[in-house]
This record gives structure tokens, C-alpha cells and sequence, in this order.
């Protein structure tokens, strides 16, 4: 027998509960009693001294003699004394005794594993068969649950801190194909037009189907420099579409800022990462000076977000809530439990707020904009989000792997469970682009044009001398100018956010806490970080696969 085989034979013997042992039957002493072939009890009249004492047995076994009369000092129950009995007993809370090892399915376990070993057309390593299991029963929980091995565990390390090789894309499993959650700001996957949504199906001229998320993210990755072609298929196409992509090396620069318009503000959180809460300060304190005092308004852009670090999406909420609840999870043990509340002091004072959402914003995005939703604090446009409302814990096995386990659920301010629901924004945009309709050589006709039109109360007839042009109309000799978009050709739905934006500054009306009621806001917490596990400490949940 091998060494597999007996220890397989010991736990399953291990796993039996004492009582189930076989004991050796014990001779019965004279005078003892034992069950007759009948099934009555009756005294054994075996040989045995005069006047012998038989050996004691349970009074419950043993009859009592002809003419026996209890004659104890305790007097029977009376009906009251049962009913209080039955009714304390009733009241004690059950203990839950904990669930022994499914011995029947260890044994199938084991055949399995033996007949793999011995029958299999090529020699198994036994280490690459146990991890091969352990592979399949987190696969077998949710998607985002996993076992990383050292490779893995290394590129999660460095996929958090912004820099990595690969496309440029968050990818997780669907249907057993590779779905694209959300491209990477500036990245070959972005510059090839790969779209939230797209499914991987081939990846050179190796099909997707039946491969884990794992293997195909290792596909996907390699030198830079060297080209891949994916195949995709798209809601929108008839047929599937090819790609060709030359990988490089991914440094996402995680937080960008510009200036709309003199007074409006753009910021652009592509993920969260470790130090995307500082950026954003710091962003925010960029658009100031660039817009020469404080800003009016501000669009956050999180569309194409696939999510991050639960607490840089807890940190950016605070900086726009002066209080109040963030989020909160929900878990099996007490650790999962936890909330997170806004502290003091809001980077914008209060200015209007909108944020733009897709179905690539995903998990901390998702947070971001579920907590400043409920808040009152930021209107939310754009569509209905991925839907990724649980978090993962990397729990380290030893030093080169870990577990990256799916450990609670989280809910927004006021209870709502993100999980396969997603945020539903408070304005619906559609993805489009607009066409913008050809110039035309005459100027429209106005009244002032008009003869004899009533002069204003000014004296101006308000005519433009056609020698004069507007200040700030395009001059056509400058290329850069006369090249330069409209905001609503480069990007309809910023453009609709910004006039949202405008909107609410013109009619005074920011967008404020204190409106909607809030289940979990009535006690005061102070947000508890979860950081690495490597030695010890608290885990750190993270979302998604990364390439």
C-alpha cells in the first residue's frame, strides 16, 4: 500500500466518531445480565459461588424484584415542575455542533486520485494534481475566488502599485470565455477600440473555452514588443472581430485632471490603487491653481473603472462627504463585518458634483458611487454599472501563495446590495457619438438683420460690422484651432455631464447629505483598514484579475 493510500486510510479512520469503533465483546461475570435469544433480559444462571454478588449493571437494564416499591426521599413531579422543566429547556439556545468530513465523498475523493495515478496515459505529478484540486474548489465558489500561485501572487502585487506588462485590460470569466470588464487608460487594449463587455474567444489560434482565467491572462501577457491577436465577438457585431495588439509595458497613471470649461473641473480615476487617494488630492489641488481659485463644479469620471482597493475607494468618498456612512460589509465572521464613515471637510466646499458611470464601472467604483448616491452628495449619469458587490480577502498559504477568497458582501449607505444588481444612475445615458452638422456659408438671419427693425432701448441696432468677428470666435488660420472638436464630438456623455453640471451651479442647487434616510447610520464607527497579510497582519481585499 502506498504512502497516499495509508494516509488516506488514516484520516478517514480518524474522521470516525469514537462510538462507531468496534470493541471487543467482553466475557459477562456470573450473575451478569444478557440478552437471550428471544430479546428479553433474563438472568443468566451460570455457575458461579453461592450467595455470589452479580457484577452492577445500569439500573435503566436491570428489572427490579417482585414486590419492589421505590422508597427515595424526592417526591414525583408534580404537572407544574414538567412544564417549567420543558419550558426552560426550550429556551436554552441550541448549540450547533460543527459537521464531521464527508466520509463518502473522501472515499470518491481518494478513488479518484488513485485511479488518476494509475490509469492516466501520462505520469502525474501528485503535487500538480493536489493543486489542480485545490484550483477547482475555489473555482467552484464564485468568480473571483482563487488559488494564486507564486507567479500569481507576485503579479497581484505589483497589478495594486500601477505598474505591470501586459494589454492593458481587466478581465474576468463569463460563459467560460474571458469577458472584458473595463480597458486601461492609455494602453494598447484602449487604443485598439476593446470595449467593456467584448468576450475573448481566441487568443492567437488557441480557443478561450475551457481555460481558466489564469491560464488565458498568461496567454495575453509576454516580452514587449511582442504582437497578439484576440479574437472578440460584440453585442453590436454580426460576426467576431479581430485584433492585433503589440504588448508593452502598463504604467496607469491612475488619477488625471484638466479644465473643462473656466470654473468646471475633469477628473478621470482610471482605478484604485494604493496611493489613488493622494492623487486625487492632489488633482484637485492642481485644478484649483490651474483655474486660478475655487472650482464651481466637478465631473469624476469613473467610467471603465474596474475597481481596486476597498480602502482608496473608501478614502476618495471621504474627500467629497464631510460625514456619514461610506459603505459597510457583511460576512460570516466577525472580522468581515465592518463600516466605514466620512470624516470632516470637503475638497470641493460643497460644489456640484456629477459622476459618470458605464457597465465597465465595477466593485470600488461602484462604492464610490453608491455611497456619494445615497449621500445626496453627487448626482450619478451615464448607465447601470457592472454589479460586483462582494469582496475578496488575499489570505497568504506561506510566503509564495495565497488565497484570494471571496469573504463578504458590501451594501451602500442605505442597505442596497450591489451584488448582480449594480448602480442605477440617476440619469440614464446612452453610449453614442454625435455627428456634428456641416457650416454653413450664411449666417442665420436675425432681427436686427431686418430693415427697419425697432432699435433697443441702448440705441445699438445690435448689427456686428461685417469686418468685425467675435473675440472668441475660432481663428481659421491657427491649425490647432481650427482641428479642435467640440467637447460634445470628442465625448458625448462628459459633454451632457457638464451641462448637467451647469445646471445645477446656475440654479444654486448642490447636491447635499441629510436627505435620504440610512439604514446602518445611526452608530458611529471608525473605519477599519485592511492591509496585507504576509506577516500576520489584517488581509487586504482587491477585485478582479489584472493584464
Amino acid at each position: 500500500m502506498t504512502k497516499l493510500q495509508l494516509a488516506a486510510l488514516s484520516l478517514l479512520c480518524f474522521s470516525l466518531s469514537p462510538n462507531l469503533l468496534a470493541q471487543p465483546a467482553a466475557t459477562p461475570e456470573p450473575g451478569a445480565i444478557s440478552p437471550s435469544e428471544n430479546g428479553s433480559d433474563v438472568a443468566d444462571e451460570a455457575s458461579g459461588p453461592p450467595g455470589a454478588i452479580p457484577a452492577a449493571t445500569p439500573p435503566a437494564v436491570q428489572p427490579p424484584p417482585p414486590g419492589f416499591k421505590p422508597t427515595g426521599t424526592r417526591p414525583e413531579p408534580s404537572v407544574e415542575e414538567v412544564q417549567q422543566s420543558l419550558q426552560a429547556s426550550a429556551s436554552e439556545p441550541e448549540v450547533e455542533e460543527p459537521e464531521g468530513l464527508p466520509l463518502d465523498e473522501l472515499r470518491v475523493f481518494a478513488e479518484v486520485f488513485g485511479r488518476i495515478k494509475s490509469d492516466y496515459v501520462e505520469r502525474v505529478d501528485d503535487r500538480e494534481l493536489l493543486s489542480s484540486a485545490i484550483r477547482g474548489m475555489l473555482a467552484g465558489l464564485d468568480p473571483h475566488s482563487a488559488y494564486l500561485d507564486p507567479d500569481q501572487y507576485q503579479d497581484l502585487q505589483v497589478g495594486t502599485t500601477g505598474e505591470f506588462g501586459g494589454l492593458g485590460i481587466e478581465v474576468g470569466m463569463k460563459d467560460g470565455f474571458v469577458e472584458v470588464i473595463a480597458p486601461i487608460d492609455d494602453t494598447p487594449a484602449q487604443r485598439a477600440g476593446i470595449q467593456a463587455g467584448d468576450l475573448i474567444v481566441r487568443i492567437d489560434d488557441k480557443p478561450v473555452k475551457g481555460m481558466s482565467l489564469g491560464d488565458a491572462v498568461e496567454l495575453m501577457r509576454g516580452k514587449p514588443g511582442s504582437t497578439i491577436e484576440l479574437t472578440l465577438t460584440r453585442d453590436s457585431l454580426s460576426k467576431p472581430l479581430s485584433v492585433k495588439l503589440e504588448r508593452a509595458v502598463i504604467k496607469v497613471a491612475s488619477v488625471k485632471q484638466r479644465i473643462l470649461e473656466p470654473g468646471f473641473g475633469y477628473l478621470r480615476i482610471a482605478n484604485f490603487q494604493a496611493r489613488t487617494t493622494d492623487d486625487l488630492l492632489e488633482a484637485i489641488e492642481k485644478l484649483k491653481r490651474n483655474n486660478g481659485g475655487p472650482l464651481k463644479g466637478v465631473v469624476l469620471d469613473l467610467r471603465n473603472n474596474p475597481g481596486g482597493v476597498l480602502n482608496t475607494a473608501v478614502g476618495v468618498s471621504d474627500a467629497f462627504l464631510e460625514q456619514g456612512l461610506i459603505v459597510y460589509t457583511e460576512g460570516r465572521l466577525d472580522d468581515a463585518k465592518l463600516e466605514f464613515r466620512a470624516g470632516p471637510d470637503d475638497v470641493l466646499d460643497g460644489a456640484p458634483l456629477v459622476v459618470l458611470v458605464n457597465g465597465g464601472s465595477a466593485s470600488a467604483s461602484e462604492i464610490v458611487a453608491g455611497a456619494l448616491q445615497d449621500q445626496r452628495r453627487a448626482l450619478i449619469m451615464g448607465n447601470e454599472t457592472f454589479g460586483k458587490g462582494s469582496v475578496q480577502t488575499i489570505i497568504p498559504v506561506d510566503e509564495r501563495t495565497a488565497l484570494k477568497l471571496t469573504t463578504a458582501r458590501y451594501y451602500t449607505p442605505a442597505g442596497r446590495s450591489i451584488q448582480a444588481l449594480g448602480i442605477v444612475p440617476d440619469i440614464i445615458l446612452e453610449r453614442g457619438s454625435l455627428t456634428l452638422a456641416a457650416k454653413s456659408d450664411l449666417a442665420p438671419l436675425k432681427e436686427a438683420n431686418l430693415v427697419r427693425h425697432l432699435e433697443d432701448n441702448n440705441g445699438d441696432d445690435g448689427v456686428q460690422p461685417a469686418d468685425e468677428a467675435p473675440a472668441d470666435a475660432a481663428d481659421p488660420a491657427d491649425p490647432e484651432q481650427a482641428d479642435e472638436k467640440p467637447l460634445a464630438a470628442e465625448d458625448y456623455q462628459l459633454s451632457e455631464a457638464l451641462n448637467v453640471l451647469k445646471g445645477l451651479v446656475i440654479l444654486g442647487q448642490a447636491p447635499r447629505a441629510a436627505e435620504r434616510p440610512l439604514s446602518k447610520g445611526d452608530t458611529d464607527a471608525v473605519p477599519t483598514e485592511e492591509a496585507a497579510m504576509p506577516a500576520g497582519g489584517d488581509p487586504v481585499p482587491t477585485e478582479n484579475a489584472v493584464d
